[in-house]
């Protein structure tokens, strides 16, 4: 389980194709990794199959992942917004993040609010539900509090968050372009809602 709360923003070293499978190597900036340990990459839960100490991390990637998610688009280059697990004496600064994406969003635009930013993106019409104005949802793994959630219209809904300059200068979310794909997570506490409102 992890929180939503970035601690690292890592660089893709290396990409390799495999048979419908690919192996990332990450510079993370993360001391320490351990070999089995859960580590979310924009959002999702990867195993670091071949870390070292200061070293790169290697991530395998499987053909479920690459089906669900927008890491196969990922090259050399990429930056990464990466979280370790929640451990029992963590803070839960965010919300409950899982690493399991739902759908893919497309980012529409920034505009500078002050010192912030509202950002828009188009989300897919089966996540409406789970999203309600100040409720959560994970871009990329960052955890960020919906202010506006539009009607949907021909298959998508757009969303509208306001950024602090920490989240924008620290995430991804300042290296995105128009058009570009982003993780999307509900929250999981709706999902749960919604299973206990059918079983009625």
């Amino acid at each position: 389980m992890f929180s939503g709360i970035i601690e690292s923003l890592g660089q893709v070293l290396k990409v390799e194709q495999g048979a419908r499978s690919l192996m990332l190597e990450v510079q993370t900036g993360l001391a320490d990794v351990a070999e089995g340990e859960s580590i979310a990459v924009n959002g999702v839960c990867l195993t670091a199959v071949a870390p070292a100490q200061n070293m790169p991390v290697r991530f395998f990637v499987s053909s479920e992942t690459l089906d669900r998610t927008m890491l196969g688009r990922l090259a050399a280059g990429s930056r990464v917004n990466l979280e370790r697990a929640v451990t029992p004496s963590t803070r839960l600064s965010g919300h409950i993040v899982q690493g399991h994406v739902d759908g893919l969003g497309r980012f529409v635009g920034a505009t500078p609010v002050g010192d912030a930013r509202r950002v828009e993106f188009d989300i897919p019409a089966d996540l409406r539900r789970y999203m309600v104005e100040k409720g959560s949802v994970a871009l990329d793994g960052i955890s960020l509090t919906l202010n506006e959630v539009g009607e949907v219209h021909d298959g998508m809904f757009r969303i509208a968050l306001m950024i602090i300059p920490h989240t924008w200068d620290h995430t991804t979310l300042g290296t995105l372009s128009v058009g570009d794909a982003v993780n999307v997570e509900v929250d999981i506490i709706a999902k749960y809602v919604e299973a206990q409102c059918q079983a009625k």
